[in-house]
């Protein structure tokens, strides 16, 4: 809502038009205007507006019904999202400050010991410190007459479309009604670095020395070495709380609680594995300084992180986004849209990338100029890029099958949001989970186990770190497969066991044999954690209840099959 003018009208995202039949208000009566015609510019070129004369004056109070209509909106999602339980309580809140802080105290224990074990003169074993640094979401038309008292306003009203962003309205119109963060939620895992000085390794020091303190701890449960991933770390549970602790080995000796990780000082010399670990940290902190309205942002990432887990599209392993890639995607929308409210900002999300011309990359805007030569990873379907220096872009291992799966989804959601000021709209249609069972007849299982549950999650760990190469070679015979992220328990199974069901393509019913694919992925499994694995061919009857989402609801859904066409074998 930018522009405003007496003679011509007010220009305003064409995400907040109102279908004004659906006020029912009594003073409102329609007058047949002229025919108009909408032109797509995705098809062609757009032509030069074409202005209609009114017979009234503009009305400034339209703009203050839209801004008052968008408030409602968005404090009506905040209470949806505070219904679904996604903000914690303050006692959720003092718990996990709590774990922060005892992970902390741990983490100075160890480094003394460690320079203790060095055999540091007193000085230095004095002056010995890490830090821990927590990131990621816990870090972050139609004409109308108007009757006004006595006075009666009969206006046209016409619509054209100046890009697939912005429609013109005219209109004028009286107000019918009057008006008015962290990011992590009360289930979300906490993700922390755990910052080194230069003597302190990571193969003996971080992976023996803090993994043999941390186990013997009663309030620590359920400790892994994810020693193999691209960015190593430990993965627990402190009073319940589950934490993912990377390392970062920086060449100093002495690393204070309060470190400036973008102070390049502390950058210097240190090896490509800590560069990867402190990616996370810097992202948040570059987002922070970048984003116009911390309050907004945070409430934005808080429900399209909802989304994304809901319909099956928030995953990093499996092939779909990461809490990085929306965050940065989040921040783009807030850097666009300045001053936009929260339910304006949802729209705009999906109204920006349903149309997205990837792989065109996201860049946040941090005042500084392309640099050239500065090109998205080869094989990114859909490139994100990181906002720090230098400049590099998220890790992914999006396939084509999670890129049509995320490409649906976001036009569903632009779909339902595109018109989300109407008053029958429904926020819980845009958070309903995805109906596997509805969508796909057969499913890939893929049944984990082990002898207990502590050789179980290293071995889930290790395999869902090369589920990629499975989903490829299945992507290779079928053309699409859909990773399903949640995780499932077979009860029918004596030992502990973490279940996977992947949807297979609809249109084709011929493959059966699976053996050869689970010959090719384990393979690829050697050099890690042992246990048991098992793959096999299942018809959605046969999922568990849980796993048959059959709730979804039709309205206002757009099938995505009349839009793109499901990927096949052949590319």
């Amino acid at each position: 809502m930018a522009y405003a003018n007496r003679n011509q009208g007010v220009f305003i995202p064409y995400h907040q038009l109102v279908d004004l039949r659906s006020l029912n208000h009594p003073h409102v009566t329609f007058v047949p205007g002229p025919p108009i015609g909408l032109i797509n510019p995705r098809n062609g070129p757009v032509g030069p507006p074409q202005f209609v004369p009114i017979g009234a004056t503009f009305n400034r109070s339209f703009h203050e019904l839209l801004i008052r209509m968008e408030e409602e909106k968005s404090r009506s999602l905040l209470q949806f999202m505070a219904g679904e339980g996604l903000v914690p309580s303050p006692e959720e809140e003092i718990k996990r400050k709590v774990a922060i802080e005892k992970l902390k105290q741990i983490v100075m224990e160890w480094i003394k010991r460690v320079a203790c074990n060095c055999g540091l003169d007193e000085r230095r074993l004095r002056a010995a410190s890490a830090a821990v640094l927590t990131y990621g979401s816990y870090g972050l038309g139609m004409t109308v007459a108007i009757h006004k008292g006595s006075q009666t306003f009969l206006l046209y009203s016409f619509v054209f479309l100046l890009d697939w962003k912005v429609l013109f309205v005219c209109i004028s119109l009286t107000p019918l009604f009057s008006g008015s963060v962290q990011v992590h939620n009360s289930e979300s895992d906490i993700d922390a670095l755990c910052v080194g000085p230069r003597f302190a390794t990571m193969g003996e020091d971080f992976f023996v020395v803090l993994h043999n303190m941390l186990t013997s701890r009663p309030e620590v449960s359920e400790v892994h070495c994810v020693k193999d991933a691209k960015v190593p770390l430990m993965r627990f549970k402190l009073d319940g709380i589950s934490i993912d602790l990377p390392y970062a080995q920086l060449k100093v000796m002495s690393v204070p609680e309060n470190v400036d990780i973008l102070n390049l000082y502390y950058l210097r010399n240190i090896d490509e594995t800590s560069w990867r670990s402190l990616s996370g940290v810097h992202a948040n902190k570059w987002i922070l300084r970048l984003i116009p309205n911390t309050k907004v942002f945070q409430s934005l990432l808080r429900c399209i992180k909802l989304w994304a887990k809901r319909r099956g599209v928030y995953g990093n392993l499996l092939g779909f986004f990461g809490g990085v890639h929306l965050a940065i995607l989040g921040a783009f929308i807030c850097q666009r849209y300045p001053n936009a409210r929260l339910s304006g900002l949802i729209s705009s999300f999906f109204g920006t990338f349903a149309f997205w011309d990837w792989p065109k990359p996201i860049i946040l805007q941090d005042g500084t100029s392309p640099i050239s030569g500065s090109a998205a990873e080869p094989r990114s379907l859909m490139p994100i890029r990181l906002p720090c220096r230098p400049h590099e872009y998220c890790h992914s291992n999006i396939t084509k099958s999670t890129f049509y799966r995320i490409r649906v989804e976001f036009i569903r959601g632009h779909t339902l949001t595109k018109d989300l000021l109407r008053p029958d709209f429904d926020w819980g249609c845009l958070f309903e989970p995805f109906p596997y069972a509805k969508k796909y007849t057969r499913f890939v299982k893929i049944c984990l186990s082990a002898s207990d549950q502590d050789e179980l999650g290293e071995w889930v760990g290790w395999v869902k770190s090369r589920f990629r190469s499975l989903l490829v070679k299945l992507e290779e015979i079928q053309g699409f497969c859909d990773p399903n992220p949640t995780e499932y328990v077979d009860v029918n199974v004596a030992e502990p066991n973490t279940v996977f069901y992947w949807g297979l393509q609809p249109e084709r019913s011929h493959f059966l044999d699976i053996k050869p694919v689970k010959d090719d992925f384990v393979k690829s499994l050697s050099n890690g954690p042992t246990g048991k694995i098992t793959l096999s061919v299942v018809q959605a009857s046969q999922l568990p209840k849980n796993a048959q989402f059959d709730s979804e609801s039709n309205k206002g859904y757009l099938n995505p099959n009349a839009n793109l066409n499901y990927p096949t074998a052949a590319g």
